[in-house]
């Protein structure tokens, strides 16, 4: 991070790829530097993204630490930024700061079993753990991944996804039957119960609509999984990400500074106001 705080890197839009389309559309965005250097960041951190003239908004990093060339993010279009940013081409210069927040505690998972639930456009957020977990898979017991969409056509990194087959189980579902469709037809929640992952030496990583994410965590303690077994992130809170403007706070906490990784056993006894 410079000296100065609030001046941002610049970096090159190298790679765009349209992930979902249509009105709740997703793009893929790989970012390089333009001067040649460039942050660490860990599984789970954000990074402050400028549109310049449009505006700034924190981002959560999409592409695992070991990759070093570039950033990778996938920005839904929602307001005045996010739709700055699909409206951009490859070759365009953007502003990037961070490394922002705290990050999931990987290296005190290894040797444990990790199940992955994602929904919409939250499959961004964990996507770092999921593709570093599996670069290092003699590291990690069995991985399974759970992600859910409206439709077929809200699944984002569905070309990804299906390459892990083989090394990761992988059980995609969407909200309603659809012709041609063979996975789980149902909302994430249910998809999870109808698989009944063992709580034995397991970490659960969920991320996606906070009304999903109350059910996913529901059914865990069902299944048997402890609260400090499992990890959300609540990125969406997060605005300056140095805990200066005070617009993220949850309770006693400043999202930008303590979080915006916690395992439920911290979560669940701060206000519901995420």
């Amino acid at each position: 991070m410079p000296d100065n705080i609030y001046l941002p890197s610049l970096g090159r839009i190298a790679y765009i790829k349209d992930e979902v389309v249509g009105e709740r559309a997703i793009k893929t965005f790989h970012v390089e530097p333009l001067d040649g250097g460039w942050f660490d960041h860990d599984c789970g951190q954000c990074a402050m993204l400028s549109v310049f003239g449009r505006g700034e908004a924190m981002i959560s990093i999409a592409s695992s630490p070991l990759v070093k060339g570039y950033k990778q993010f996938s920005i839904m279009r929602v307001g005045r930024v996010s739709s700055a940013f699909h409206d951009l081409s490859v070759g365009d210069v953007v502003g990037i700061r961070g490394p922002y927040g705290n990050s999931f505690p990987i290296d005190d998972w290894r040797g444990k079993n990790l199940v992955f639930i994602g929904g919409g456009c939250g499959l961004a957020p964990i996507w770092p753990l999921i593709t570093t977990a599996v670069a290092q898979r003699g590291d990690f017991k069995d991985i399974t991944v759970f992600y859910g969409g409206r439709t077929s056509r809200d699944i984002m990194y569905r070309a990804e996804l299906e390459k892990l087959r083989g090394s990761v189980d992988v059980h995609l579902s969407i909200d309603k039957m659809e012709e041609g469709w063979d996975g789980y037809c149902g909302f994430v929640p249910a998809s999870v119960m109808n698989r009944d992952p063992s709580p034995q030496n397991a970490i659960a990583i969920t991320c996606g609509p906070p009304i999903m994410i109350k059910f996913v965590i529901q059914n865990l303690n069902k299944l048997g999984f402890k609260d400090e077994q499992i990890y959300t992130t609540i990125e969406n809170k997060m605005k300056c990400g140095i805990g200066k403007c005070g617009r993220c706070n949850v309770g006693k906490d400043y999202v930008c500074v303590k979080g915006p990784v916690y395992s439920w056993a911290e979560l669940k006894y701060l206000p519901e106001e995420y």
